[in-house]
């Protein structure tokens, strides 16, 4: 008896519609966390072993166009990151200007592209679409972890998916 694949060429498309939307949507809210680091607390980090709130807001903007970016030219490895804008109002302009293009980018992809394996740092190989989910939960992940920089810098936590005590929730 033959089984037939789930992942069919309408899948993969839905799929990336699914996590690209919700990374367009997802934008909004780290421009929030983003936007909310002081310039002047920028270094803060809250233990020595952590990257500050400035690296860690870069690393959050720049491998999510990366990412994005290395799955629509399918070649995930590894290359030097790019170095941080000085400033924050920098990160976000770089953010705002380059993740829609990498969305676009990958947008752009046909199914066939789509289900291509591609190696993943050496480590696996998968149909590169399935490296989308990644790409959303790294930068969800990290953006999470930069939110609660906010208070001990002095700043106001934003309402990520329900309110905060500095943003209540408007239903």
């Amino acid at each position: 008896m033959e089984t037939q694949s789930a992942i069919t060429p309408e899948f993969v498309t839905a799929y990336r519609e699914l996590i690209l939307s919700t990374m367009a949507a997802e934008m909004k809210t780290t421009i929030k966390v983003i936007g909310g680091i002081p310039e002047a607390g920028k270094s803060y980090k809250p233990d020595p072993k952590s990257r500050n709130a400035h690296e860690l807001a870069w690393h959050i903007v720049s491998d999510d166009v990366a990412f994005l970016n290395k799955i629509a030219d399918m070649k995930i490895e590894m290359t030097p990151p790019l170095p941080a804008p000085a400033t924050i109002a920098e990160i976000l302009k770089y953010y705002q200007e380059n993740l829609p293009k990498a969305i676009k980018r990958v947008r752009d992809m046909t199914p066939e592209q789509l289900l291509t394996p591609v190696p993943f740092f050496g480590v696996m190989s998968l149909p590169v679409f399935q490296y989308l989910i990644m790409v959303n939960n790294h930068s969800a992940h990290h953006r999470g972890q930069l939110s609660t920089y906010l208070r001990p810098m002095r700043s106001k936590v934003p309402s990520i998916y329900g309110g905060s005590a500095d943003e209540p929730f408007q239903g």
